[in-house]
């Protein structure tokens, strides 16, 4: 008996294309759930926060979980080096890979002066 070879790749391609048709619905249905996207934190809670928590949240990533540094500088000692004012004008308009922004307008003289405090 002669088996046609043609057709175990043409049930392949039947399947792969409705399988592609059915994603794509499933896709379209749940396309107002995949816009959302991640919740940006609400304002109040970062009103709330504490410059630590904000440290743990933006800078702890470069910066190092014991302050001493990593793609960042260390921030053991800069009290030492800069004054509460250049921190915060570091804070607030970012330097070399350090983005601007990442410490609200409001907290930024309470951590400038968290960051001043770090032995």
């Amino acid at each position: 008996m002669n088996r046609n070879p043609l057709i175990p790749f043409a049930l392949i391609a039947v399947v792969g294309i409705g399988l592609m048709f059915l994603f794509s619905f499933k896709g379209l249905g749940d396309h107002e759930e995949l816009a959302k996207g991640d919740e940006e934190p609400k304002q109040e809670d970062v009103a709330n926060a504490s410059p630590e928590e904000i440290y743990q949240q933006n800078c702890i990533s470069c910066h190092g979980q014991a302050y001493e540094g990593g793609a960042g500088p260390s921030l053991i000692g800069v009290g030492d080096k800069k004054s509460a004012d250049e921190i915060k004008v570091t804070l607030q308009n970012g330097q070399g890979i350090m983005p601007a922004g990442l410490v609200p307008e409001d907290k930024l003289d309470e951590m400038a002066e968290w960051v001043s405090k770090i032995k």
